[in-house]
């Protein structure tokens, strides 16, 4: 039985993959957080919650790196951990610093570091030869705004630092991108009580459908699980509407989105003991990294991977942390694509929600999500505000995503928001 230290983690699908995969590996865990009332608060679905199968649940300031790697020292002479680990964007770079000094497998923590900052990706790739979109990141706004007349509108307008999606635009003009300057002034602390650098990265707006390629890598090899598709809505936010694993794409485009992946990851260093989702844009002049994420992929498309191919990649996450190499082999499943939808609010109120038990029971129908009636609902800007998800099999083809389009048309029928 391995023993793993597990930082500041159940956030989104991964609240209740993580702990999964941990039990089920026959391994146990040290949670260690600087803020309890978090994960009380905000307990994840199911009967009970994760940390009631903590071997310890121990506090410390998490947000305080060079503080924390002593504290951790000292818990692990005591407590002895064989790997570190997190699901939080937040917490990565902090993991990998963890692992550094107790000598424990992890990636670089330079990679990580680099990986978790959107404009240092750019930079790093540039500087590898990579195709990318013109990008630019100042934190004055006269510079900003230059460089916005240079690139061109319209354009995308980021934060360097957040994640899901987070004040993500795509924006047309001067005034707009002054909007999102401004907002984003106003937004100095993240969700996790850390200081945010202010700096805005803009970027050439991409065409072209994107994909994300999940990967593992271990011993200084990068395996490659597969490709999913995403679509995207909420214009001019960029939210996350849905996905199918495997995309249904032609060959020659999955063996470009899948370089490309290879690519970036070889240039930020990330060969080694890291499962990572690396988003990629289908332009019409090539592939184009969007970012790389050094973690598993959120919105369930771990899911989506094990239900079409046996590969959870929840356990290869652990498998990696402990220095193990993770188990890759494909079994037949009986379904040969899975897809998720996800119900995402236009508009503010309160929910009134259909019974989704109906859905439930419709044939190839593995999953249904869908908040309590009484939620309080905000018009979706990033992918935090979801409602709920369909997810479906098909167990011939690549029609999950068809299917999963028709539930969801009934379950939104039914859906009042008052």
């Amino acid at each position: 039985m391995a023993h793993l230290l597990v930082v500041e983690s159940w956030v989104g699908s991964m609240s209740r993959l993580l702990p999964r995969a941990i039990r089920e590996g026959g391994h146990e865990f040290t949670f260690l957080t600087r803020d309890l009332h978090h994960y009380l608060r905000s307990a994840p679905e199911g009967t009970a919650h994760p940390l009631l199968g903590a071997r310890n649940v121990l506090t410390a300031d998490t947000n305080d790196t060079d503080a924390l790697l002593p504290e951790v020292a000292r818990l692990h002479s005591v407590l002895g951990f064989d790997g570190v680990i997190t699901s939080c964007d937040y917490y990565l770079p902090a993991v990998a610093r963890i692992a550094g000094h107790l000598g424990l497998p992890g990636p670089g923590p330079e990679a990580v570091a680099n990986a978790c900052r959107k404009d240092a990706t750019r930079r790093i790739l540039a500087e590898a030869g990579l195709p990318g979109p013109g990008f630019a990141v100042h934190e004055e706004w006269a510079d900003l705004a230059r460089a916005a007349r240079e690139i061109g509108y319209p354009l995308v307008a980021k934060p360097v630092d957040l994640c899901a999606g987070m004040y993500v635009r795509r924006i047309e003009h001067e005034a707009e991108l002054a909007g999102l300057f401004r907002t984003l002034a106003d937004f100095p602390v993240n969700a996790r009580g850390q200081r945010r650098t202010p700096a805005v990265l803009l970027e050439e707006l991409l065409d072209g459908p994107e994909v994300s390629v999940e990967t593992v890598s271990y011993a200084g090899a990068v395996h490659v699980v597969g490709v999913t598709d995403k679509s995207v809505g909420g214009a001019p936010a960029f939210i996350e509407t849905g996905h199918m694993f495997p995309a249904a794409l032609p060959p020659a485009d999955i063996e470009a989105a899948e370089q490309t992946a290879l690519g970036a990851l070889k240039a930020l260093g990330l060969t080694d003991a890291v499962v990572a989702h690396t988003e990629i844009k289908l332009t019409s002049a090539g592939p184009r990294v969007v970012e790389v994420n050094p973690r598993p992929a959120g919105n369930r498309i771990t899911e989506l991977v094990r239900h079409v191919t046996g590969i959870d990649l929840a356990a290869a996450c652990v498998d990696v942390a402990l220095g193990r190499g993770p188990d890759l082999r494909r079994t037949d499943t009986g379904l040969r694509s899975a897809a998720i939808g996800f119900l995402v609010p236009d508009r503010a109120g309160t929910l009134e929600a259909p019974d989704p038990r109906r859905l439930a029971a419709e044939p190839d129908v593995l999953e249904v999500r869908l908040a309590e009636p009484g939620t309080a609902v905000t018009a979706a800007g990033s992918n935090n505000e979801y409602l709920g998800h369909v997810m479906a099999g098909d167990p011939d083809g690549p029609g999950a995503r068809d299917r999963v389009e028709r539930l969801l048309a009934a379950l939104r029928a039914g859906l009042v928001i008052r």
